[in-house]
Formats: structure tokens, C-alpha cells, sequence
């Protein structure tokens, strides 16, 4: 876990006592609400459909046990006993008082957290790997380039006043598990003739119009990352549109430039601006030297392998929640935040204590979120997984559904979101007690159903396997269906099957998909997105719209 040096603390103290002024001169009066909004959404304050929201950033995923108590803290004394976990990484608030918010940050001030750029035109909280540091198949840790990174964007000077919000993920691992495709900038970590560096993605994104990133560069040193970052907003900031908020990320402007112009241009800023940061490796070793490694002695596995031989539900759960860690005598937990009916990425403050408590007594005092709203453990010994996993039963966090299809990724919806034109969470909820009304999702498999209740696409809709889109049309809900998208290494979008469903018929229609998958596969092997790309989506659709495909036939 990185550390908080004496500048960050200082720095933090400081921009809390100017937001706390900026809020006082609000509730007295002497600031408008438009002069107020720049200056809040640049601390991460919004004002949603019933009340103020507050993001805090969780930067690249990771927390100790320590700031998931003090989260537990906020969620208690500040809000109504939960939070939402996001597919930023981040946590959401959604009912604090504006004269509370100062006394909000402050207490999040003392355990190295913040809300700073996770809203307005800038660089927003730099996402990673959930199971950065422990993954069995990661080359590095990605974590360090992300806490430079963040320390490089963090009121950077030039980039305050983007075309748009801008998003970086980086992944240490040949395996994709941060969606850097669908990112403004995506990392993906690589080794060429022996060296470490990183493929750079530009151009990503999603809502109103989803695009999968191009490389820019095929293979980036590692010290060379901070000068290239800075060449592509630099670029960035100067051609991205300003004269349509719909055309204004840099997707746009890679798809109207080329990439190949791009690319110079960048090329061009890189090879001018890199002088300027002869210091950024002195600074990335003192990073490194900021991150903690745990020491992870070994440990004999024995009463995990008891347990799982003899224990249908604790096999059920390890089966799906856990990943493979680079020690084989350790293990990957993901805590499902999905219990079926309840809403993803919801945890109450209990529920984040124990999660606190776990992670001191099992897990060397880490754990880390992730984009697909989930929360992991990532370094516990196999030893200690039954008693884990009874400490979870007994929280409600449990469920051994991690990547089934009860394990949705949904946005607030309408339910909180002022941009929302559907809702989202009902539906989630819906279809996660339906499959498991059904026994479906574990004949099923590996599933990724992600659900948006308006075009911005919070809930990753487009790259889901199945993907859900709320709409309004006419002042009714509809919800429209995608197939065949992925966020892995294999990035696709997905494509749209037909006429969308009202809120009555969603829920069928996905269940119809499934047991038409059931029927399709090749064998019990092949996965549900494997299917689609194997038969296309025609027989899908038939199962979708049936009295179509009757009337077709006839």
C-alpha cells in the first residue's frame, strides 16, 4: 500500500480549507449556485435528482483497513448507513448535507483520502487492476505508474479546464481486467527483448458514441510514461472540441484526425517536452519506495483443501470468488457486493467493517475495489479461507456468484442520477432473484451482464456480453439489449439485437437469452460470449423476438 508523504497530508489540509470557505460562502448566500458549481464538482460534489453527492476517489482501487473504516465512518455519521462503490473505483455518497461536506473531507483528509478531480473536465481518479500486486499472470505492479500518475494530474495546471472529462486505466497484466480499451488513455504493461514497458491506448470510450481505443504506441519504457502522458493531453487539449459537449472527448478527435496524424502530433509534443521531466524517475523510485510489499510467509493449505472437499458451499464460493495469486499458497478473494435482489455495489457500514476487520486479521491489511463493483482481499492464505469465508456468510457478503450472471455491473439510474432516463437497480435486482429463482446462473457460467439507465453509459453497457439500455421513449421505459460486447484484452462493443423491452418485459427477454444459450452451446465448456461469436446473433434475436421469428417463417 503507497503511503501519504507529509506534502500529501499538507496538501490535502489545504485544499479541504479552501472547499470549506468556497461551502460557507455558498450557504450564506455570497455564492450563486452556478458560481458554486465549477468549484464543487472540481471537490467532487454533485447535486443529483433528490440531494448532494459525494464521489470519493479510491485511487487505483486501493484501500487499507484503516480508510474502509473510515468510509464505514462517513456512511454512518454523514449519510444513511451505506455507500456505492462505482466502476471508477471510487464511493459514492448519496444523501450528505452541504454544511456537512467540509467536515466529510476533513475526516477523510486523516486517512490519505479525497474527492479531488472526480468530477469536472480533467483527469479523473486513475484506475488499475483490482488484483494489482498479487495477480499469478501480472508482469509488474501496476500500481506505482498509476500513483504517478495521479500525482503528475492532480492540479495540474494545464489541465484543469479539459474539452472533457478525461480517464486513464493501466493494467500490469497481459490479462485485461481494467477495461483499458474503453479509456481515453489505456496502459497495458508488456515486456519486449527483455524490457518492461507499456502499449498505449488512445481514444477509447463509451456512452453516446462507444469506441474501442487504438495504440498509439506499441511499446512505451517505462520512464518515458510521464512526458508521453502529458504530449497526448497536451495534444488533446488543444484539437478536442469544445463547440459540442458530444464531440469533446478525445475519441472524437482520434476518429476525425487518423490515428496515424494523431500519432505525429503526439510524437511531435513528446520529443519537445520530455527535457522538461529528467526528473520523473527519481520521483517514480521514491513512489516505489512509498508502496509496502506485504510479507507473505508461506503457509500450508491444508484446511483449505479439507474444506473444499468437504463443504459443498464453501467449493461453491472458491470455485467463483476466488483467483489464482502469484504465491500458490495464497489466494484472490472477491467479496461479492451482489447478493442476489440487493443493489450492486451497495455495502452497508457493517458490511464495510467487517471487510476492514478481514483485511487486518487475513489479508495484511489490504483490499482494493473494483471497476465491476466488487471488493477484494488480495493476499490471503489458503489456510485462513474458511474462516473468511464464514465471517463473510455471516456479513451477507457471501454470495458465490463473482462473474456469474447475478454479478451485474448497473449505474444508480433514475433511482439517484439526475442524466438517468431508466432505471437501472430494480432491474439488476430483478434479474439477479430471477436466475437464481431459475438455478440458471451456475449452469450458465461465466457471464458479464452490465446495465445503463441513460446513454453516458455508467454501467459499461456496451461492453458487456449483455448489455442494457435505458431509455425513455415517450415517457415510458425501454430498455434495449446489446450481444457480443467485451472488456477484456479481446475489446468489442456490442451489437444491438432489435426493438427494445419495457421495464414488465426486460426480465424475460433476458431470461430467454439464457436458455437459448443452454440450448446453442457446443458443450458445457463453451462460454456464453464463445456461443455468440460462434452462431452470430440471429438465433439470439429469435429467442428475443419469437413472434417475429413466427411471422418470418411463415
Amino acid at each position: 500500500m503507497y503511503t501519504y508523504s507529509e506534502f500529501d497530508t499538507a496538501f490535502l489540509a489545504e485544499r479541504n480549507r479552501q472547499f470549506r470557505a468556497q461551502v460557507a460562502r455558498r450557504i450564506s448566500g455570497n455564492l450563486t449556485e452556478d458560481e458554486f458549481k465549477p468549484l464543487r464538482l472540481m471537490n467532487g460534489l454533485y447535486l443529483q435528482l433528490h440531494a448532494y453527492m459525494l464521489r470519493v476517489a479510491i485511487p487505483y482501487g486501493s484501500l487499507n483497513s484503516a480508510q474502509m473504516d473510515k468510509l464505514a465512518e462517513l456512511a454512518d455519521r454523514w449519510d444513511k448507513g451505506y455507500g456505492h462503490f462505482t466502476t471508477r473505483q471510487n464511493i459514492q455518497y448519496n444523501w450528505p448535507k452541504l454544511n456537512d461536506i467540509p467536515d466529510m473531507l476533513d475526516a477523510l483528509a486523516k486517512v490519505g483520502l479525497h474527492a479531488i478531480q472526480t468530477s469536472g473536465n480533467t483527469i479523473r481518479n486513475v484506475t488499475a487492476d483490482h488484483f494489482a500486486g498479487a495477480a499469478a499472470d501480472e508482469l509488474a505492479d501496476p500500481r506505482p505508474y498509476a500513483e504517478l500518475l495521479r500525482q503528475w494530474s492532480t492540479d495540474h495546471p494545464e489541465f484543469q479546464f479539459l474539452p472533457r472529462k478525461f480517464k486513464i486505466a493501466v493494467s500490469g497484466s497481459p490479462n485485461d481486467r481494467a477495461v483499458t480499451k474503453a479509456h481515453d488513455i489505456g496502459l497495458r504493461m508488456r515486456r519486449k527483448e527483455g524490457e518492461l514497458g507499456f502499449e498505449v491506448i488512445v481514444g477509447g470510450g463509451l456512452g453516446r458514441t462507444p469506441m474501442i481505443g487504438k495504440v498509439i504506441r506499441d511499446f512505451l519504457p517505462l520512464s518515458d510514461l510521464l512526458p508521453y502522458a502529458e504530449a497526448i493531453v497536451h495534444v488533446y487539449n488543444r484539437l478536442g472540441r469544445r463547440d459540442n459537449k458530444y464531440k469533446a472527448r478525445i475519441k472524437i478527435m482520434v476518429h476525425e484526425h487518423g490515428i496515424e496524424d494523431v500519432r505525429a502530433l503526439v510524437e511531435e509534443a513528446f520529443t519537445r517536452i520530455k527535457p522538461e521531466f529528467a526528473g520523473a524517475d527519481t520521483l517514480l523510485a521514491q513512489i516505489k519506495t512509498r508502496f509496502r510489499a506485504p510479507d507473505l510467509r508461506p503457509r500450508e493449505t491444508q484446511a483449505f483443501d479439507t474444506a473444499y472437499r468437504r463443504d459443498p458451499v464453501f467449493r461453491a464460493w472458491a470455485d467463483t470468488n476466488l483467483a489464482p495469486h502469484r504465491k500458490a499458497d495464497h489466494a484472490i478473494v472477491t467479496v461479492s457486493i451482489k447478493a442476489h435482489g440487493q443493489t450492486p455495489g451497495d455495502a452497508t457500514s457493517a458490511q464495510m467493517r467487517v471487510l476492514a476487520d478481514l483485511a487486518r486479521k487475513y489479508g495484511y491489511d489490504e483490499l482494493r475495489i473494483s471497476h465491476e463493483q466488487n471488493v477484494i482481499l488480495p493476499h490471503v492464505a489458503k489456510t485462513d479461507l474458511p474462516a473468511v469465508h464464514a465471517a463473510l456468510l455471516a456479513a451477507g457478503l457471501g454470495t458465490a456468484n463473482v462473474g456469474l450472471a447475478s454479478d451485474i455491473i448497473a449505474c444508480p439510474g433514475m433511482d439517484y442520477c439526475a442524466l438517468a432516463t431508466a432505471r437501472s437497480i430494480p432491474v439488476a435486482q430483478d434479474i439477479a432473484t430471477r436466475v437464481e429463482a431459475l438455478r440458471l446462473e451456475h449452469a450458465v457460467g461465466p457471464l458479464k451482464i452490465k446495465i445503463s439507465g441513460c446513454i453516458n453509459a455508467c454501467g459499461h453497457h456496451h461492453v458487456g456480453h449483455i448489455g442494457i439500455l435505458g431509455l425513455d421513449r415517450g415517457g415510458v421505459e425501454t430498455y434495449q439489449i446489446t450481444l457480443g460486447g467485451d472488456a477484456t484484452e479481446a475489446a468489442a462493443i456490442g451489437q444491438r439485437t432489435g426493438p427494445g423491452f419495457s421495464y414488465e418485459e426486460i426480465v424475460p427477454a433476458i431470461e430467454r437469452l439464457l436458455k437459448a444459450y443452454l440450448d446453442l452451446r457446443e458443450s458445457e465448456d463453451e462460454l456464453f460470449i464463445d456461443a455468440v461469436q460462434r452462431v452470430g446473433h440471429a438465433p439470439f434475436k429469435a429467442a428475443l423476438y419469437p413472434t417475429e421469428a413466427h411471422a418470418d417463417a411463415a
